[in-house]
């Protein structure tokens, strides 16, 4: 019984974990306009504080993964934890820009440490194939969740403590972690001992990385094919190249190409990249939209994504009750064309929508998300050996990061464009009957915000085709029996 009770507590800690890092990463975007004023930078300056953060998060993370399964899980996690307790209380102490800077890439780096080791942990805590399936969803409804309660808990924070507390905040929880990891977790080490680290590798992978982030996230504000952008894209592409050769000839690759062979691992990977990519786009956008034109503050905006953040961790439990009884294929396929109707239905967005209008079609997104997670997460865990969880798991972060910048760059970018293009489709069919300055003001107003509110109708309405279209590649999944004679390939 002992053993039983150990299992789930092993899960509440490594929950504990990838809440408080995964909170942190958007918690800290509501207390930039504070910190622009104590600071005195402008919004363009305050903005690489996230920046920092997400480049940092996203490079470190393959890198955390090798390590776990070379020098041990429980030991990169612990160290993850101590680093991400210093990290918070630096930056709750931070006097300038550079040293919030630097204070929140030492933060990413360790919470960065969390995602790969924790899947391996889980993975080799529960053994049975059902109760895997049950906590890697769970788990995986607690990381999606914490991106939605990021607004709803830093809000009440900074308003009532200033912006230093949502990172002190870091500093009991973090500790709670700690105990439990230190605890409950148990110590476990890939078969295979790596002999030599592949430092080149992670080098190159980390500024192929850093400077794909940094288009995403600056982009929009320098312009898709300015100088700044040109050069990264350059730099991406020649590090990435080297990156691969790198990987295919060390004997310990960083990232193990031979996972990319695997029909699979590829659909899942793919799938869980368009799933962020929406959920993070649509996080994104609906604060904006909601006090913009609704007239919501910062902390009743984040109201609306409670029900969003309940249901996912919910719906992933009770998705994976289904993972014995479904093929995984067509819970995901049902998961992704159910979350795209939700999305579909953000279309609707008008200036006299309700929060109910907005509340439900995110409810209907989280349940048929949540409810494909523990498929989604238990596919990449089934697919490679043992020894290799912590790799597998970070690429899965990977993707899953990428995919998040990668949505909010798109569905940004979309929506300035169709913004600009629908002021000029309307203004071509409206007619200001008035040669008073007051009235042409007014009308060209409207015709403005026409267009603008408009333009998110037409964003999610992407959002949700893409969505659904990618839920048709998961029916080419293999079965259980092809996927297990892969699997022992791949360890072969």
């Amino acid at each position: 019984m002992q053993e039983g009770i150990n299992k789930w507590l092993v899960l509440t800690t490594v929950i504990v974990g990838t809440f408080l890092g995964r909170l942190d990463q958007t918690v800290v975007n509501l207390a930039l306009p504070k910190m622009i004023n104590d600071f005195n930078i402008n919004v363009t300056n305050a903005s690489w504080i996230a920046t920092a953060y997400i480049i940092a998060n996203a490079v470190f993370v393959p890198v955390w993964g090798k390590l776990g399964d070379t020098m041990g899980r429980k030991k990169v996690y612990i160290w993850g934890f101590v680093i991400f307790i210093v990290g918070s209380v630096l930056a709750g102490l931070a006097w300038n820009l550079t040293s919030m800077i630097v204070f929140r890439i030492i933060q990413a780096i360790a919470s960065s440490a969390d995602y790969p080791t924790a899947m391996a942990i889980l993975t080799l805590t529960f053994r049975e194939p059902k109760e895997r399936a049950m906590a890697l969803g769970i788990w995986s409804g607690a990381f999606a969740s914490a991106a939605v309660f990021g607004p709803l808990i830093g809000g009440p924070l900074i308003d009532s403590f200033g912006w230093r507390s949502v990172f002190f905040i870091n500093v009991p929880v973090g500790l709670v972690g700690l105990a439990m990891a230190m605890a409950y977790v148990h110590e476990s080490i890939g078969e295979r001992q790596a002999k030599q680290f592949d430092w080149w590798g992670a080098a190159t992978l980390g500024v192929a990385l850093a400077t794909l982030v940094m288009v995403l996230d600056q982009g929009q504000s320098w312009g898709w094919l300015s100088l700044n952008a040109v050069v990264c894209y350059a730099v991406t592409a020649v590090f990435g190249v080297i990156f691969f050769y790198v990987e295919r000839t060390h004997k310990e690759p960083v990232i193990d190409f031979k996972f990319f062979k695997i029909g699979n691992f590829v659909n899942a990977l793919f799938n869980n990249f368009l799933m962020f990519m929406c959920m993070m786009g649509s996080i994104f956008l609906i604060p904006v939209f909601a006090q913009t034109f609704l007239g919501y503050t910062a902390t009743e905006s984040g109201y609306l994504f409670i029900p969003m953040g309940l249901t996912i961790p919910i719906a992933a439990a009770i998705g994976s009750r289904f993972n014995q009884r479904v093929e995984p294929r067509w819970v995901i396929f049902v998961s992704t064309a159910g979350a795209a109707i939700g999305f579909f239905f953000l279309s609707y967005l008008q200036a006299t929508t309700t929060a109910w209008e907005i509340v439900w079609p995110l409810v209907v997104m989280a349940f048929f998300m949540g409810s494909g997670m523990a498929q989604r997460t238990n596919i990449i865990a089934s697919l490679v050996p043992a020894s290799e969880i912590g790799i597998a798991s970070g690429i899965l972060a990977l993707f899953r990061n990428i995919g998040g910048a990668f949505g909010i760059a798109i569905f940004g970018t979309i929506l300035q464009d169709a913004e600009n293009q629908n002021v000029f489709t309307i203004a071509q069919s409206s007619v200001i009957r008035s040669t008073d300055p007051s009235v042409i003001r007014q009308g060209i107003a409207l015709i403005e915000l026409k267009a603008q509110i408009a333009a998110y109708g037409e964003v999610f309405l992407i959002g949700a085709a893409c969505m659904f279209l990618s839920a048709f590649p998961i029916l080419l999944m293999r079965t259980n029996r092809d996927a297990a004679a892969a699997h022992v390939h791949v360890e072969a």
